[in-house]
């Protein structure tokens, strides 16, 4: 007996509400003999023996709704058909996967850009790919640290595209959303074939523009990496543009194939390094220029002074300081905006955190020696402490993975996603690693 279609399956479960929800004959003569073939954005596509059919199914369209809500089987609605009818269509095709793409923002233009020193290198890069797609630097890799800049340029491109080349198709995607809509083809062709391994493949080959944001996270997942080794390939040889992020070189990425490495390293690897001070300073002028304030130099270097140098975290600064002056009426003043941020962290200001401060925190802790601990030796305390050093400084630092591997002794990107991850999962079920992390975390935040 040959398997049940995904979509049988839960048209079953919807079934099995719907009986109890209409009246015996009428199951019988109209839903029973509705016929499954597909799912189409979270709609069951169902098709019915004819006309008279279909208009009574859309006559008491609410008790199917109410069925397929309370089946809880992932579905929103539902299509219904007869073939070759004008009047009841199969009009959403099952391609039309629109309501999945991943919108822009339009506030991430060129233009509210702010270059400097660190950046001008990748904001060229990202010019010259949105003037001319598939003819200039194919494909654009672009790296850096969380919170630089990398999200803004990639949708930047997506904007300037849509405004100055509209009849080109561009589609703007994160990692982790191709990989749910890869996982998604992978559970529907089982029932579906051929077909649910086309609407993906025609969702994201037939684009002209294809930028996809971090990368790294399918690190150690190969199947995802086979689909887009297989999607680059076929846009590359059409000349289509490729864009893509991640928070390392590509050449650090050393849980992903050989093969995909090696198309990344074929275009140009642009990085955005972290933003000095005078940069911060311009950053955060344009954010308030935004929000239509005017703030002084000397609050603007105030709040830059002991900030780390992911932007994010300075326009959470500035919007803190701007809902103060709001709240209390009072102009931006130094005075205010120390207030402010001492109100909102309830501590004293911390010194600038630097991966050395955590190393001499860790090691303290622990009573180890900064040898031992960036060392090579495999004793069960010292790894604990490495792995919580690690974890320690992806969170509170704004560094790329390749630079923290290189604090710890030189360790790659692998070893270093390992020993974050591990931490992050044992303090959820581990009290004493939690309390040593805490505990670490505060001595560095004093020091």
């Amino acid at each position: 007996m040959a398997e049940k279609a995904q979509f049988e399956v839960l048209w079953e479960k919807i079934k099995a509400r719907l009986s109890k929800l209409v009246s015996g004959i009428a199951f019988a003569t109209y839903y029973d003999v509705l016929e499954p073939c597909d799912v189409v954005n979270k709609k069951i596509v169902l098709k019915a023996a004819g006309e008279t059919s279909a208009s009574f199914i859309m006559r008491n369209a609410d008790k199917l709704r109410e069925a397929i809500a309370s089946a809880d089987v992932g579905l929103t609605d539902f299509i219904v058909f007869v073939e070759g009818s004008k009047e009841f269509p199969l009009d959403e095709q099952p391609d039309a996967m629109e309501e999945v793409s991943v919108q822009t923002d339009k506030r991430f233009t060129f233009a509210s850009y702010v270059v400097g020193a660190s950046n001008k290198f990748v904001y060229a890069a990202a010019k010259a790919v949105a003037a001319a797609p598939g003819e200039n630097f194919n494909p654009l890799y672009i790296y850096g640290g969380t919170g630089l800049g990398k999200t803004h340029l990639m949708q930047a491109i997506a904007n300037e595209l849509t405004l100055t080349k509209p009849t080109l198709k561009v589609l703007y995607t994160t990692s982790e959303k191709f990989l749910n809509e890869y996982v998604d083809s992978m559970y529907a062709r089982k029932g579906e074939g051929r077909e649910a391994d086309s609407r993906f493949r025609n969702r994201y080959r037939n684009v002209d523009v294809l930028l996809i944001d971090d990368i790294q996270f399918w690190a150690g997942k190969y199947g995802v990496q086979e689909a887009f080794f297989h999607t680059f390939n076929e846009l590359f040889a059409q000349n289509k543009q490729i864009v893509i992020t991640s928070d390392c070189p590509a050449k650090d990425l050393t849980t992903l194939e050989e093969r995909l490495r090696t198309r990344f390293e074929g275009g140009l690897i642009a990085d955005i390094q972290p933003p000095d001070v005078e940069m911060k300073i311009a950053i955060l002028k344009q954010k308030a220029l935004e929000k239509k304030y005017i703030v002084p130099d000397e609050v603007l270097t105030f709040l830059v002074r002991k900030s780390d140098n992911n932007v994010r975290t300075l326009e959470g600064r500035l919007n803190t300081v701007i809902f103060a002056s709001k709240l209390h009426e009072e102009p931006i003043t130094l005075q205010l905006a120390a207030t402010a941020l001492q109100e909102a962290i309830n501590v004293e200001e911390p010194e600038e955190v630097s991966a050395e401060s955590i190393i001499r925190a860790t090691c303290a802790h622990f009573g180890v020696t900064k040898e031992e601990l960036v060392g090579k030796a495999k004793k069960q305390e010292l790894v604990r402490a490495r792995q919580i050093c690690v974890y320690l400084m992806c969170d509170m630092l704004s560094l790329p993975l390749v630079n923290i591997g290189q604090e710890m002794g030189g360790r790659d990107h692998a070893t270093i996603i390992y020993s974050r991850d591990k931490i992050a999962s044992l303090m959820r079920v581990n009290d004493r690693i939690a309390k040593d992390v805490s505990d670490i975390k505060s001595v560095v935040l004093k020091q």
